[in-house]
């Protein structure tokens, strides 16, 4: 793929990003700090947990993929305790990396990044890899609110429990 063209497929992907980022958020604000420890399964991550990896993922990727090296490690910071407090975080923290990203130039776009000796990809793979990863978790985490008798937002059309309005000109 050509500089050129990667940045039309980016500014696709962006758009995509800021789209499902309002989404996985208003999923994140569902998540009751009662329910932080709610899982379906003992194979599964607790709620508290799953939040935190959906919100501190997709930032890890989107440093990564703007300064082109992932960063090691990446503690939970002290401040972020609760559930609110990750979807506080994430809300704050992802305008300043989408900006960094919509910054990037073609040539940024089509270098090559190493991710930890796993697998080499240009970043603007790592871009559609992060934004589906987001979507995955968000669906699992969107399944155990229910169960935590917290109702579902509407995600990709309305839910039992924010079904859509039909304006009444329709």
């Amino acid at each position: 793929m050509q500089p050129d063209q990667a940045s039309i497929v980016m500014n696709f992907l962006l758009n995509s990003l800021e789209h499902e980022h309002a989404t996985t958020a208003k999923v994140l604000d569902r998540v009751p700090d009662s329910g932080a420890e709610y899982t379906p399964d003992p194979k599964s991550m607790t709620a508290g947990n799953l939040a935190w990896h959906i919100a501190s993922a997709e930032l890890f990727f989107m440093t990564g993929i703007a300064d082109g090296e992932f960063p090691k490690g990446g503690d939970r910071p002290e401040s972020v305790k609760t559930p609110k407090d990750v979807a506080q975080w994430y809300r704050q923290a992802f305008p300043q990396a989408l900006e960094k990203l919509k910054a990037l130039s073609g040539e940024d776009l089509v270098r090559v990044i190493d991710f930890h000796g796993i697998f080499k990809m240009p970043a603007l793979v790592y871009t559609n890899l992060m934004i589906n990863h987001t979507i995955h978790h968000r669906g699992q985490l969107s399944a155990y609110l229910r169960p935590m008798g917290v109702g579902v937002p509407s995600i990709y059309g309305g839910s039992a429990d924010e079904p859509i309005s039909t304006p009444a000109s329709a």
